[in-house]
């Protein structure tokens, strides 16, 4: 646990450092795998909304309008202890921010399950182990639910060698980066 706390703090300073602002080209791989999918595999897509340096991943939602995939984006909704409902959003519907001062919809619909996750993280392994912000609100939303294929949203440099994990965390099916996706 000890160990996760130290890579946390290093991970968010170096992306905070390192930071640089993609185009919309970053998420073409992970527009090709959405688009091979079999027709009605995938109905939703879960995002998050950018911050603290995070790989700002609204360019993906702006390319799904633009090329007309037809699929429900949903945004993380804080609830009680640590844990995650989503919720349909469209691009200008209206934001709050939540106690982790992270943005999350005003509106509530009601929650979805989503097919495809794109999933925030401060680290990851060669082995799609995921570091997050250490309160396991993806975990347990994971743990609790059908399959549902989930895509690590990086930079390169915030790969590491091995990760600690626990027997709560869960593994991702991809890491995307600007280097392309790894299954």
């Amino acid at each position: 646990m000890q160990q996760k706390i130290v890579i946390r703090k290093k991970a968010l300073l170096n992306r905070k450092k390192k930071y640089f602002e993609i185009s919309s080209h970053f998420f073409n791989p992970l527009i090709k795998l959405l688009k091979n999918q079999k027709k009605n595999t995938i109905n939703t897509l879960s995002i998050y909304y950018p911050s603290n340096y995070e790989v700002n991943i609204l360019k993906l939602f702006q390319q799904i309008i633009k090329i007309k995939i037809k699929i429900k984006i949903l945004l993380p909704v804080t609830k009680p202890k640590n844990q995650i409902n989503f919720v349909e959003w469209q691009y200008l519907d209206p934001l709050k921010v939540n106690e982790f001062g992270m943005l999350e919809p005003c509106l509530r619909s009601k929650p979805l399950v989503p097919d495809f996750m794109a999933v925030p993280l401060l680290a990851f392994d060669s082995d799609n182990n995921r570091l997050g912000y250490g309160k396991g609100f993806y975990d347990k939303f994971l743990n609790n639910k059908k399959k549902i294929t989930t895509i690590g949203v990086a930079f390169s440099f915030q790969k590491y060698n091995k990760l600690p994990v626990s027997n709560l965390d869960v593994k991702l099916d991809y890491i995307l980066t600007e280097k392309g996706i790894k299954k």
